[in-house]
């Protein structure tokens, strides 16, 4: 199973939309330290539609919490626009983790240091828009994800 991790999100109908295409990949979805919204607003559920009450995300009050449910060798990817490699050419596995920054303000400086290795950017042509937003994203590398991992195919 492929893992997608938002640190702190802060739109509704971003978180909505992610776990709604987490159950569509057959991914879990972990949302990690404080929320911008609350998780049964109307907000989260209208983005989410009638999926949301299967999504089941996994809650983990700090990153240090998160970090300790994880099983030893655990990969994780995280995706910046300031990553040093690109989307494609990362091999993805069974149980990777694709974490993701806040909307307004990506990664804390502490994690741009601490996980330089593995900062991964989305391509994108040079022009006005800086970033993508957040469900995005997460659907395409989410997408990449399976499409190494399964083949291409679903069971």
């Amino acid at each position: 199973m492929l893992h997608v991790v938002l640190l702190e999100p802060e739109i509704p109908f971003n978180c909505g939309n992610i776990g709604r295409t987490c159950l569509a990949a057959g991914a879990r979805l972990h949302l990690v330290g404080r929320l911008g919204f609350h998780l049964d607003g109307p907000q989260v559920r209208r983005a989410g539609l009638d999926y949301w009450e299967h999504v089941d995300p996994v809650r983990h009050v700090t990153w240090e919490d998160f970090l300790t449910t994880l099983i030893p060798g655990a990969n994780l990817h995280f995706f910046s626009t300031k990553g040093g490699r690109g989307l494609w050419d990362i091999p993805f596995r069974d149980g990777d983790y694709l974490v993701f920054g806040r909307e307004t303000a990506g990664f804390p400086a502490e994690f741009h240091e601490k996980y330089c290795d593995r900062m991964v950017a989305i391509p994108q042509v040079e022009g006005p828009v800086r970033s993508l937003n957040l469900s995005t994203a997460a659907g395409i590398v989410l997408y990449e994800a399976v499409r190494q991992v399964r083949k291409g195919g679903f069971s």
